[in-house]
């Protein structure tokens, strides 16, 4: 396991974000000597319950059950709450997570279960005991390294995995246990609303039967024929030529299941789908629920982009606050999988014009057209270092600059017109990447919306700037380049989900980065 430390722009060290939070939940109990009821907490468990829980013990759970003076997290009173049935469930389907559900042994963990709802104190002691085990065990389990390439910009938000006492101690202090477990709290809300999809499309589709369907006119209500006969055997249905009104309705709840416009029409795109068989889009959930797995599960406040959607989220407490638009980079520029940590947002950017675009956008007016550069809302400079002074456009020797033989650093002023907007949204990196306003509002009415070199153009950088700031984004003077510190750092995670939870099913979206097939071959060799 990598060390804890890791040291700050300041370079003061500093523990990464999901340790910080769990000892910051774990002060006010050890720093009393007396552990009182958990928030949400039903009736104390007997003494006799206590005294088993004791004996049961051993290791370094003893030291986290003495930690909360021997109360049990599974027990409510003198009984198992329905967590611990739960935890079972949770063990049992650890196939959907890429884990194998043997390791856990659910068969033994359910019969241990069982015997513990006749109420003895000594079977519950040991249900308690194997149920914080196997909790934990699961836990470090999915926490392992996922085959998604995410470059972290921080070492804070890099993935390293909880011992099993720090598991059970963040699981101990959640204001509702039941909840954190039935939710699966300790992972991302994505990776438990995607698992839940994948476990319902297994149940619907994975075991209907497997055909080629030939192409032809679109099927609908009404059509009868062979074609017909062979979606409805496809789709699990009866025997039978006509499209009637229940392969209507299967038809649409297929579509759902896969993406796709829920209108019964059977045209090109639903032909596609019902041939690439359930094991695709199986085996495509797995590969995005392995993406989800690194997504983060703190409740403080964090974004999450989707290039994939080109959709940003804004989350609080687990749940989401906001959701906008964005543009992100095109399929020969895309938009990197990172997280880093938003510090700061700057107001009337400059905007350093990519030295190809100075040849083919600028070069040709000033030396065809003979436009200058402080009209056209440029300016040249001397240099990419800070102190770079402003040059005469009679310095520069445009020939070379048009034969690539001369780089010229050029920059947009800040303006209506500028490329980033009135404000940019920085978590510094190398990369060159970021979020930013931007003047082009049309684009984002187009579905697909892969317009930029590899930035995140944001729909509404004002309504962003306010969840940020928690005001209006203003600065005193029209001064470029004003920096705005945020008062706390907040996490930004890029990510590239092509298949995703809805509120209705999944979205299933075209893969314009060529990322599934690279990962799968990793997601393969685990």
């Amino acid at each position: 396991m990598r060390s804890i430390l890791f040291r700050s722009h300041a370079g003061i060290p500093i523990l990464p974000a999901w340790r910080r939070l769990l000892l910051s939940c774990l002060t006010p109990v050890l720093a009393i000597s007396v552990f009182t009821q958990p928030v949400g907490a039903q009736t104390r468990p007997s003494g006799a319950v206590a005294a088993e829980l004791r004996s049961e013990a051993g290791g370094k759970l003893k030291t986290f059950y003495k930690a909360r003076s021997w109360w049990p997290l599974w027990i409510r009173g003198n009984t198992l709450g329905p967590e611990a049935d739960r935890m079972v469930e949770l063990v049992e389907t650890a196939g959907l997570d890429g884990l194998d559900p043997r390791a856990f042994d659910p068969e033994d963990l359910r019969e241990v279960v069982d015997a513990a709802r006749g109420g003895s104190p000594r079977a519950l002691a040991r249900a308690e005991i194997r149920l914080s085990r196997t909790f934990a065990a699961y836990v470090r389990a999915l926490r392992r390294i996922s085959s998604a390439k995410m470059v972290y910009l921080d070492q804070e938000l890099a993935p390293d995995q909880p011992t099993d006492i720090e598991v059970l101690r963040v699981a101990g202090v959640a204001p509702s246990f039941p909840d954190y477990i039935d939710n699966m709290g300790w992972m991302s809300p994505v990776y438990a609303q995607l698992r839940a999809r994948l476990a319902d499309y297994i149940d619907n589709w994975a075991t209907l039967p497997e055909m080629t369907l030939p192409p032809g006119p679109v099927l609908r209500a009404g059509t009868k024929g062979e074609r017909v006969a062979l979606l409805r055997e496809r789709l699990g249905l009866a025997g039978g030529a006509a499209f009637d009104k229940e392969l209507a309705a299967r038809t649409k709840a297929f579509q759902a299941a896969h993406g796709l416009p829920s209108d019964a029409i059977v045209g090109q795109k639903t032909i596609a789908a019902l041939n690439r068989g359930a094991g695709y889009y199986e085996h495509l959930l797995r590969l995005n629920l392995d993406r989800a797995r690194i997504l983060p599960n703190t409740g403080k406040r964090y974004i999450i982009v989707d290039a994939a959607a080109a959709r940003l989220w804004l989350y609080e407490d687990g749940q989401v606050r906001d959701t906008m638009k964005v543009i992100v980079g095109k399929p020969t520029e895309p938009t990197p999988m990172l997280a880093g940590m938003m510090r700061y947002a700057v107001v009337n950017p400059y905007w350093n014009v990519p030295p190809d675009l100075v040849r083919k956008r600028i070069v040709p007016r000033v030396v065809e057209k003979g436009e200058k550069l402080d009209a056209m809302g440029y300016e040249a400079l001397s240099g990419w270092t800070t102190d770079a002074r402003v040059l005469d456009q009679s310095e520069i020797d445009w020939s070379a600059v048009a034969a690539g033989t001369q780089e010229l650093r050029v920059r947009q002023l800040p303006g209506k017109t500028n490329s980033m907007g009135r404000m940019k949204f920085m978590f510094p990196n190398d990369l060159g990447i970021y979020l930013h306003d931007t003047p082009e509002k049309a684009l984002f009415k187009e579905d697909a919306r892969r317009f930029s070199s590899g930035c995140v153009r944001v729909e509404d950088a004002e309504r962003l700037a306010q969840w940020l700031f928690g005001r209006p984004l203003e600065v005193p003077t029209d001064k470029p380049e004003q920096q705005v510190y945020l008062p706390q750092a907040v996490p930004v995670y890029i990510t590239y989900l092509t298949a995703a939870p809805t509120e209705n099913g999944i979205a299933f979206r075209e893969d314009v980065y060529g990322r599934d097939a690279d990962q799968a071959e990793r997601f393969a060799g685990r």
